[in-house]
């Protein structure tokens, strides 16, 4: 990709992430970054094509850090906390009214961000069960397909700001919480023990 497409790209994540979509005008874009209008329309036809552009290189970007963390991971508790503290890391910052904005403003998008979520997330949880099950660290009576799609599902609240509105309720907390929720009832005794070690080491960087 041209360096200066991807240089636009990686500079308007950043302002539509934390302004939101719809207030943020291709003038007001312009003048974030310092450049034309003349410039961005240089690399794309209109703001429809850069969201699609934007939300396909986040999509790209976080499937290949997810497969590093599963990768570099301890065990499947190791895992989920790993991928859950690279979740909260990218969206610490981000506008509530994004994903409100995509949803109605640019379905495309959209339905971009519901495949990764239903087909690539999904499937992580779905194996992280089976390999918890395999460690001997989760309940071997678990049913993969239903965590699953609860996990997916209750993501889908926790980001979409009705249930847990901003700044009532911090995106990083909220989502940490459900994490421990959903591996405190998957694990069996060994598994609680290394979860209670895992977040104390945690406590202990930070």
């Amino acid at each position: 990709m041209d360096e200066k497409k991807l240089e636009i790209i990686e500079r308007a994540s950043f302002v539509y992430m934390k302004y939101g979509v719809k207030s943020v005008t291709m003038d007001d874009l312009a003048r974030e970054l310092g450049t034309s209008k003349k410039t961005i329309y240089k690399y794309f036809k209109d703001k429809q094509e850069l969201i699609h552009e934007i939300i396909s290189i986040k999509v790209e970007m976080d499937s290949s850090v997810c497969g590093n963390c599963i990768q570099k991971s301890e065990n499947a508790i190791d895992e989920l906390i790993k991928i859950s503290q690279l979740v909260i890391e990218q969206f610490r910052n981000v506008n509530p009214t994004v994903f409100f904005d995509l949803r109605k403003y640019h379905p495309d998008a959209w339905s971009k961000i519901e495949e990764h979520k239903w087909k690539f997330v999904r499937t992580i949880i779905y194996e992280n069960v089976e390999r918890g099950m395999r460690e001997n660290i989760y309940r071997n009576d678990l049913n993969p397909d239903i965590i699953a799609n609860l996990y997916v599902s209750t993501t889908d609240n926790v980001m979409n700001g009705e249930i847990f509105p901003w700044p009532a309720y911090k995106f990083q907390e909220v989502f940490f919480e459900m994490i421990q929720l959903y591996i405190n009832g998957m694990s069996n005794d060994k598994g609680k023990a290394y979860l209670k070690k895992r977040l104390n080491q945690n406590n202990d960087t930070n």
